[in-house]
């Protein structure tokens, strides 16, 4: 009778560990790699700058013209402005060009004097 007793106390934790092994994988399946891309999403949509061109979630393109708290002013055509909210921005196409600052050179300082 003990080992009748200790065989179905054993059969009563292996749904519990499927059910576990379950959420498991569907965390690292499902969840966090959601969340991953919501997190890109939200960098990219903070890191808008005028000039850059985007791709808004119904596929109009366009460029940035102004960028205010949670919404982006877009120019998809000459002189035709459109108010959309940061959300709305699918990805950016092509970012504007910063400008850098050149690195004088030694050389560049002795003709100036």
């Amino acid at each position: 009778m003990p080992l009748a007793q200790t065989g179905s106390g054993a059969g009563g934790l292996t749904p519990i560990l499927m059910i576990a092994l379950l959420f498991g994988v569907m965390y690292f399946m499902m969840i966090r790699p959601q969340q991953k891309r919501r997190r890109e999403a939200e960098q990219m949509q903070s890191q808008l700058g005028p000039g850059d061109e985007v791709v808004t979630i119904g596929g109009l393109y366009g460029t940035v013209v102004a960028v205010e708290d949670d919404s982006v002013l877009l120019e998809v055509a000459p002189g035709v402005q459109t108010r959309y909210a940061r959300p709305a921005i699918a990805r950016v196409t092509t970012r504007a060009e910063q400008p850098t600052a050149e690195p004088v050179s030694e050389d560049a300082e002795s003709v100036k004097e």
